[in-house]
């Protein structure tokens, strides 16, 4: 009986563990995804030597809110082990707030929202191709398109002044994740990226715009979902 029992159970899971990838093959993922920057700004200095000295804390910050969106990715295999995945997430919005700013001329407050648009495009080794869990690692370059850059000052001073995100980015990626393989071609996923993203921040003044942070924005980006393989 024993005997018995172990076999159904191994032939339950052997349609799992046989499905692999091949040469050729695609694989859609559907995803969430959560952005957490991991900004690095100098907004005080940059303010106080480009606009007016004194009008900030050399201390303060901008600071960029995380999200949550909804991403979809294809993979195309070159060999069971090289795969290419091509990342298309939707615009993710983000909150932009001035922070560590107490007492301060121009106030800690919010700022507005930019709309960054990052597809990312990179190359994987996957390590165990032929069993059902299948991790990887990948590298390759992000592109950061920045929409609804428009932001503005509602205190202080400087209240009503327009700020604008100036640039577009590219810059590397990062990956590492797993897959798990089910039944006919289905899969389950878990996948973490570190992108490189930077841009400048200008203010508007009587003499145009004027710089007044170099941000950099450096999201881990973390995803869950489901896939299929065509």
């Amino acid at each position: 009986m024993k005997k018995t029992a172990i076999s159904f159970m191994l032939a339950a899971l052997l349609p799992a563990i046989q499905v692999q990838a091949e040469q050729g093959d695609w694989v859609v993922r559907l995803r969430a995804t959560n952005i957490s920057p991991n900004e690095s700004s100098d907004l005080g200095k940059y303010v106080n030597r480009n606009v007016a000295a004194g009008a900030m804390s050399n201390g303060a910050e901008l600071k960029v809110d995380s999200n949550t969106i909804p991403e979809l990715d294809i993979s195309y295999y070159w060999t069971k082990n090289i795969a290419t995945e091509l990342i298309l997430a939707l615009g993710s919005k983000h909150d932009v707030s001035v922070s560590k700013e107490p007492g301060a001329v121009v106030p800690n407050q919010r700022l507005g929202s930019i709309d960054a648009l990052p597809p990312t495009l990179t190359a994987q080794w996957h390590f165990n191709p032929d069993q059902t869990f299948d991790p990887y690692v990948g590298a390759g370059i992000n592109a950061t398109f920045m929409l609804d850059r428009k932001l503005e000052l509602s205190q202080g001073p400087l209240a009503g002044t327009d700020i604008k995100i100036d640039r577009s980015s590219f810059g590397p990626a990062l990956q590492a994740g797993f897959d798990v393989n089910l039944k006919d071609g289905w899969l389950l996923n878990a996948d973490v990226k570190y992108l490189w993203i930077d841009t400048d921040v200008k203010l508007k003044t009587a003499g145009g715009w004027t710089k007044i942070d170099s941000l950099d924005v450096n999201p881990w980006v973390i995803s869950v979902g489901v896939g299929k393989r065509f």
